[in-house]
C-alpha cells in the first residue's frame, strides 16, 4: 500500500511539472529532418533560414504533394520577422526558393506590409526595416503568415515610361495570386499574393491613339518607374523585378506552396514571453533578434476586431472625390 502511495505521488508530479514546463515551440517539438546539404543553410545567418520556418515550410509541402495539389519541385518560405531594408541600399534575404530535387536554395529580399495609421484611432503602420503589426484585415495592408498555396497569374497594363531620350517602354506587371487557409483563408479576398516591386509615379495621360492599350479618347497612362523593392507593400509578397521574373516563371500553371512565418500564434507567444521578461530561446520560440529590439514585441490584429474599426474610420473620413488624371505636358 505504501509503494503504491509512492508511485501515485511521483506521477503526479511528473504531471505537475509538465503543466508548469513553459511551452515549446513547433521547431523544439519536432527534429528536423532535412539533407545534409540544406541544412548547410539553416542558421541565423543573412542569407539562411531559421530551423522553424524551414520545417514548417517542408510540412506543407510535403502535406501538398502527398494531397496531389503541388507537384512543382520547389516551394517557398519567407521569415517575415527578419529585417528588408539594410540601409545604404543593400535589402536583407527572406525570401526563400528551395528546390530539394535540385538541391537548390536561393535567398532572395521581400517586402512587407505597409499596415496604416488611423490617426487618433489605431495606429497598426510598420516601418520600411522591421514589421511590428501583422493581421489579415480587409483593407489593412498587413502581412499574414502562415500556409499558401500560388493560384493563376495574372497580367495587367500599368503604362508607359520613358527609358532613353527617344524611347518608351509599357510596364505590364504580372500577379500571382495566392489561396490560403484558416487564417490564411481570406487572401483572394483581400487579392494578396506576389508580385514584381514596381509602380509608376506621377501619372498623367498622353495622346497616344495607335497604342493597342489607349483608351476610347486616344490617352494611354504615362509615368515615372518606381522600384520599391526596398519598401513596403499593400499586404502582398513583393520581389525586385528581376526575382519576381524568375519566380512567376517557377509557378505559371505549376502551383507550389509558400508558408510565411509568423502566424499569429507565434506573434501572441512572443509578446506573452516579452511581457514577462523572459528569454525566447528559453522557452523555445524564435524572432529575429536584430528586428524584436527595434520593435520591443510584435502585435497580431485579426479581422475580427480590425475590419470594423477599418470599417467606422472609413465611415467617419470619407475618401476625397477622385481628380481626373491629368493630361501630360508637351514634352
Amino acid at each position: 500500500m505504501r509503494l503504491r502511495s509512492i508511485l501515485l505521488i511521483f506521477s503526479l508530479l511528473i504531471i505537475v511539472i509538465a503543466l508548469l514546463a513553459p511551452p515549446r515551440s513547433f521547431a523544439a517539438q519536432q527534429p528536423l529532418n532535412v539533407p545534409a546539404w540544406l541544412r548547410a543553410h539553416v542558421g541565423e545567418g543573412e542569407g539562411q533560414i531559421t530551423e522553424v520556418v524551414l520545417q514548417r515550410a517542408r510540412a506543407l509541402y510535403q502535406q501538398k504533394v502527398n494531397q496531389g495539389a503541388v507537384k512543382n519541385p520547389c516551394y517557398f518560405a519567407m521569415d517575415a520577422t527578419r529585417p528588408n531594408d539594410l540601409g545604404e541600399g543593400k535589402l536583407a534575404r527572406r525570401f526563400y526558393v528551395i528546390c530539394e530535387s535540385e538541391r537548390s536554395f536561393r535567398a532572395i529580399s521581400s517586402g512587407h506590409g505597409g499596415g496604416r495609421d488611423l490617426k487618433g484611432v489605431a495606429d497598426f503602420a510598420n516601418g520600411r526595416r522591421c514589421a511590428k503589426n501583422f493581421g489579415n484585415a480587409m483593407d489593412s495592408t498587413l502581412t499574414t503568415g502562415g500556409a499558401y498555396v500560388t493560384g493563376e497569374t495574372t497580367m495587367s497594363f500599368k503604362g508607359y515610361y520613358r527609358v532613353s531620350a527617344k524611347q518608351d517602354a509599357v510596364l505590364i506587371r504580372s500577379f500571382v495570386q495566392f489561396d490560403g487557409g484558416g487564417e490564411t483563408a481570406n487572401a483572394r479576398q483581400r487579392e494578396i499574393g506576389g508580385h514584381p516591386a514596381e509602380l509608376l509615379r506621377n501619372v498623367c495621360l498622353r495622346k497616344d491613339p495607335r497604342s493597342p492599350y489607349a483608351n476610347r479618347d486616344g490617352y494611354v497612362p504615362f509615368g515615372t518607374l518606381e522600384d520599391y523593392a526596398g519598401g513596403r507593400s499593400n499586404g502582398c509578397t513583393s520581389w525586385s523585378p528581376l526575382d519576381a521574373g524568375q519566380i512567376i516563371a517557377m509557378v505559371k500553371d505549376n502551383p507550389t506552396t509558400l508558408y510565411i512565418y509568423p502566424d499569429s500564434a507565434d506573434i501572441e507567444a512572443v509578446a506573452r514571453a516579452v511581457a514577462a521578461g523572459r528569454s525566447l530561446s528559453g522557452v523555445g520560440l524564435y524572432w529575429n533578434a536584430s528586428c524584436l529590439n527595434e520593435i520591443r514585441a510584435p502585435k497580431f490584429w485579426p479581422k475580427e476586431t480590425l475590419e470594423p474599426i477599418l470599417a467606422r474610420y472609413k465611415k467617419d473620413h470619407p475618401a476625397p472625390a477622385q481628380r481626373p488624371t491629368p493630361i501630360c505636358k508637351a514634352q
